[in-house]
């Protein structure tokens, strides 16, 4: 109920008026039934502004932890995450990644709208990266159709590592379902699981025109961190060496 209240009388309402979002092939998305919308990840906004393109609810999973804090504060967070449209991720199954995939696959079975971003993480430059296979799993063990789709300017309203950026209009283009019933029984095949990833992705490109870098986010994060570091360091060493050479004696 409180899902409701937030996307039609309090949150959506005043999101649309700021922002004026806008969406392109909604007629794409079922009006019943359980499908997972897999889509690139630009910013912590993209879960609030895809489920306003949508009569329908659309559900994420989300860290466990925003679901149990202490008091009052814990309470108000759990609460809006779960108004949101977030559901916590089952951690008896082990690891994340299979919680996770735990939790999707009840919310399926309930013919739920499952989102999920197959990067694994936020794009920290505006790129797209290569996929988890997790989504090629959970489409191959729930048996529903995939139906790839992209979020544009969330980066510009909401850029990494700030709460607000600048005005922009942001959008959800939506592309048409992706049906791998051809691959039933393969879920544990991981040529067919990157297979499939690797179809989603493209499509996924094609609706975002974003650059791909066949590379995991997580990687490239690191990769970059790395590099600044080293830029870092190489130029600390070129100002030392300038200040020498204007105080060496001659």
């Amino acid at each position: 109920m409180f899902y409701w209240f937030l996307k039609f009388l309090a949150l959506g309402p005043l999101l649309r008026l700021i922002f004026r979002p806008w969406a392109e092939g909604t007629e794409n998305v079922p009006r019943e039934g359980a499908v997972i919308l897999a889509s690139n990840h630009l910013s912590y906004s993209d879960w609030l502004f895809t489920p306003l393109a949508l009569p329908r609810r659309v559900t994420f999973v989300a860290k466990a932890e925003y679901f149990e804090g202490p008091g009052i504060k814990g309470w108000f967070q759990k609460t809006f995450f779960s108004g949101a449209g977030q559901v916590p991720i089952d951690r008896t199954s082990g690891s994340a990644a299979a919680g996770a995939i735990r939790t999707q696959l009840r919310l399926l079975s309930e013919g739920s709208i499952c989102g999920i971003y197959p990067e694994g993480t936020r794009s920290h430059d505006g790129k797209l990266y290569r996929g988890r296979t997790g989504v090629a799993r959970l489409a191959l063990e729930a048996g529903v159709p995939v139906i790839p789709m992209a979020v544009i300017n969330t980066d510009v309203v909401a850029p990494p590592g700030k709460i607000f950026g600048r005005m922009a209009r942001p959008g959800v283009r939506f592309g048409t379902p992706l049906d791998f019933s051809r691959y039933e029984g393969m879920e544990d095949d991981r040529y067919i699981l990157r297979a499939i990833t690797d179809e989603i992705m493209y499509e996924i490109m094609r609706l975002s025109d974003q650059e791909y870098v066949d590379l995991y986010a997580q990687d490239a994060k690191k990769r970059d961190r790395e590099a600044e570091r080293e830029a870092a360091k190489v130029a600390a060493r070129t100002e030392s060496d300038e200040v020498w050479d204007e105080i060496k004696p001659d």
